[in-house]
């Protein structure tokens, strides 16, 4: 009996097999295996796509905040386009064109009458349309419609815009006290040894003139050689300290805003329940019952 079993078997196999194999790579070939996902996957993993960004500015498809932000540094209120804020596009653009154009007024009377009031006020000027170009970015990123509660991209934009403003949009504003302290020593100590630097330098460069007119400084070139350098070395020390400080924050706001949707639980526990092995058309296994083990914590 169990003889014909097997030889029953090995007919419908032989029968079938071929057709199974037919459907399997038709099946296998035929499937996209998502490939709309890992196109979009392919987009997001590039660093500036102007595909993405321009048609999110005709509005024809969506665009990361990322690809918005950087592009939006170039062609300036291309955010304001995507989110539809098109009355803030003329304060935008009358904003840094006065503060450039006034910019460039003041500074060439200042070459021409050398009068210290027109430099003060063209460089207040360009300060202007620097503040207007920034709060055009900040208001991109603020207005930018996400239907994620945390957005690591926004909470990492907010920081490297303000230090500190990511972490107040994480809801751990404690730490921006610790960052601004050590952002703020780190400019000071910059400043400061900046300052020794100039000091010496100057020092050196009179103690080895070989100008008569030139009155010696105390200080031998020697030292004022070996301060100048150390003063030098420190110095960059402090610039790098400074913007090691700042890509912190930035880091830690990127982390921490992907960590805010993790639940975090005091419920341990070891689940034991029935399964049910899905049948696996293509090995011939049948559906097979089993153990679920699932632990939680």
């Amino acid at each position: 009996m169990r003889f014909l079993r097997l030889i029953s078997f090995l007919a419908v196999l032989l029968m079938t097999g071929p057709l199974l194999h037919a459907q399997f790579k038709q099946d296998a070939f035929s499937q996209n295996y998502a490939d709309s996902t890992d196109k979009e996957a392919a987009d997001s993993s590039k660093l500036f796509n102007f595909k993405e960004y321009f048609g999110g500015l005709s509005h024809q498809r969506s665009a990361s905040l990322k690809t918005l932000f950087m592009g939006s540094t170039i062609f300036v209120g291309g955010q304001q386009i995507y989110n539809k804020d098109y009355w803030k596009l003329p304060i935008t653009y009358g904003g840094i064109g006065a503060g450039v154009g006034l910019g460039i007024y003041f500074n060439q009377r200042y070459k021409t009458t050398e009068d210290p009031a027109f430099k003060t006020a063209s460089t207040w000027s360009f300060i202007a349309a620097g503040a207007v170009y920034w709060g055009t970015l900040m208001d991109g990123v603020a207005c930018y419609p996400s239907h994620l509660k945390h957005d690591p991209a926004r909470a990492t934009l907010y920081s490297l815009l303000l230090p500190g403003l990511g972490q107040i949009y994480n809801g751990e504003a404690w730490k921006v006290p610790i960052y601004w302290s050590l952002i703020a020593g780190a400019v000071y100590f910059l400043d400061y040894n900046h300052t020794n630097y100039i000091r010496y330098k100057n020092i050196y460069n009179q103690a080895t003139s070989e100008d008569p007119d030139v009155e010696k400084p105390p200080v031998t070139a020697e030292a004022a050689k070996y301060y100048r350098d150390a003063n030098r070395r420190l110095r960059d020390y402090c610039i790098l300290f400074t913007a090691g400080f700042y890509l912190l924050q930035v880091i830690d706001a990127n982390v921490f805003a992907y960590m805010q949707d993790f639940e975090i639980s005091d419920d341990i526990s070891l689940r034991v329940e029935p399964a049910v092995i899905p049948m696996n058309h293509y090995a011939f296994a049948p559906p097979a019952l089993g153990v679920g083990v699932s632990l939680k914590f």
